[in-house]
């Protein structure tokens, strides 16, 4: 390759180069930010939600209670469970396989299947009271928001299927609290289960001593099903 053509090589792919970052990295940018803004109104709905019900349920033993953990996580304590919002720090694009990818919106322009994730899982209040750091929790629905607030929801029964038109939705308090609402109903009608005799039929001395602090002995809800991890978006 000449000189001429190894430049115009370079050039070339330093012009691809700038406009990947103007466009894709800048795009990114833009969706974390937007989701970033989305969570704010996620937890203040949140608090909202709580202090509502808290003047209609007037049995100071039913737990209700909303905690901030910082800028990407918050909890909501209602009854015996803890729904954990997460907000993941990271852009995805949509995978190709989901129906989302293949609407007009986001085949005329693949930017628009960038999407902030915020993650909801279920756990037991008591694996947080009582910090049992080997109790399991489930993720019940996860919510993909891109940079022009159109979103849609995955999640088990009617939060799998009620906020999936990803190229019509747009994002609205009004909807924050339906799914609020939701995944609190959700939650509580699934009740815990008494695990099977012959997973716990074998304990530790250890494992007794800490019972009352930060038990070794696993308990979870049973809710049927978790999602795959968020690098494997279908």
């Amino acid at each position: 390759m000449d000189n001429k053509k190894f430049e115009e090589h370079i050039q070339k792919d330093r012009t691809h180069l700038v406009s990947t970052l103007e466009n894709k990295t800048g795009t990114k940018m833009d969706v974390y930010k937007n989701t970033t803004e989305w969570f704010k109104v996620f937890k203040a709905e949140l608090s909202s939600c709580i202090e509502l019900m808290k003047e209609e349920i007037k049995d100071e033993r039913i737990r209700l209670r909303y905690v901030e953990k910082g800028d990407t996580e918050a909890h909501l304590f209602i009854g015996s469970d803890v729904l954990v919002f997460n907000m993941h720090t990271n852009v995805f694009q949509l995978s190709q396989n989901d129906y989302a990818s293949q609407t007009s919106y986001v085949r005329n322009n693949l930017l628009n299947g960038f999407c902030g994730i915020i993650r909801i899982y279920d756990f037991l209040a008591d694996s947080y009271e009582f910090n049992r750091r080997n109790d399991v929790g489930y993720m019940i629905g996860r919510i993909f928001i891109n940079r022009e607030d159109h979103f849609m929801m995955q999640g088990k029964g009617q939060l799998g299927f009620l906020y999936k038109d990803f190229m019509h939705q747009v994002l609205t308090k009004e909807m924050i609290r339906d799914i609020i609402l939701r995944l609190s109903i959700h939650a509580l009608e699934f009740d815990l289960l008494v695990p099977p005799y012959g997973t716990v039929q074998i304990a530790t001395v250890q494992d007794l001593q800490t019972l009352n602090h930060s038990s070794h002995l696993k308990t979870g809800k049973r809710l049927g099903f978790k999602f795959e991890s968020d690098q494997n978006i279908t």
